[in-house]
C-alpha cells in the first residue's frame, strides 16, 4: 500500500472526509511551501459550516475543546491536501502543531484540549504523524472561536 492509500485507508477507518479548505479571512495564504516543509496557517474550528466559539472554563469543557482541536487538524489535513496536488503520501512528518485555545483566567488544561489535534493527526498519519508542539491559553481567538491549530509538515520533494 503507497503512503497515500495508507493514509486515505486510515481517514476512512477514522470516519473522516477532508472538507474543502477555507479560505483566508485576511492578507495572508492558506499554506506556504518552501523547499520540504510545508507551513499551514491557523485553523479554526468549523463543523456543518458553523465555527465551534467560546471559552474553554467558562462555556466549553475540555471535551468539547477536543473536538474543537480535532476539527481544526482535520482542516490542516484539507489545507495539506490541497497545497500538495492531492498527495497527503508525500508526507514524511508533522514537525510541530501550534494550538491555542480560548481559556477563562483560571483554565490550566490547553495541553489536554490540544491533544485533540495531535490525536487526530498521529491517527491519520501514523509514525509520520509525531511532532513536537506548543499549547498556550489566549484571552481570545479570531471569531470567538474556542480553538486555532497551525502546522508544519516536511515533505517529500
Amino acid at each position: 500500500m503507497s503512503p497515500q492509500q495508507a493514509i486515505q485507508s486510515r481517514l476512512k477507518d477514522l470516519g473522516v472526509e477532508l472538507p474543502m479548505p477555507a479560505a483566508p479571512a485576511a492578507n495572508y495564504v492558506p499554506f506556504v511551501l518552501s523547499g520540504t516543509m510545508l507551513h499551514i496557517s491557523g485553523q479554526l474550528p468549523v463543523k456543518d459550516g458553523t465555527m465551534i466559539k467560546g471559552c474553554l472554563g467558562k462555556d466549553l469543557d475540555i471535551a468539547q475543546g477536543q473536538e474543537a482541536a480535532k476539527l481544526c487538524a482535520i482542516s490542516i489535513l484539507a489545507q495539506a491536501n490541497a497545497a500538495l496536488g492531492g498527495d497527503l503520501g508525500r508526507i514524511k512528518r508533522c514537525v510541530k502543531l501550534g494550538g491555542f485555545v480560548a481559556s477563562a483566567p483560571d483554565f490550566f488544561d490547553q495541553p489536554k484540549v490540544v491533544n485533540g489535534a495531535s490525536d487526530f493527526i498521529v491517527s491519520a498519519l501514523g509514525d509520520a504523524g509525531k511532532h513536537a508542539r506548543f499549547a498556550v491559553g489566549v484571552a481570545a481567538l479570531p471569531f470567538g472561536v474556542a480553538v486555532e491549530v497551525d502546522a508544519i509538515f516536511e515533505i517529500a520533494a
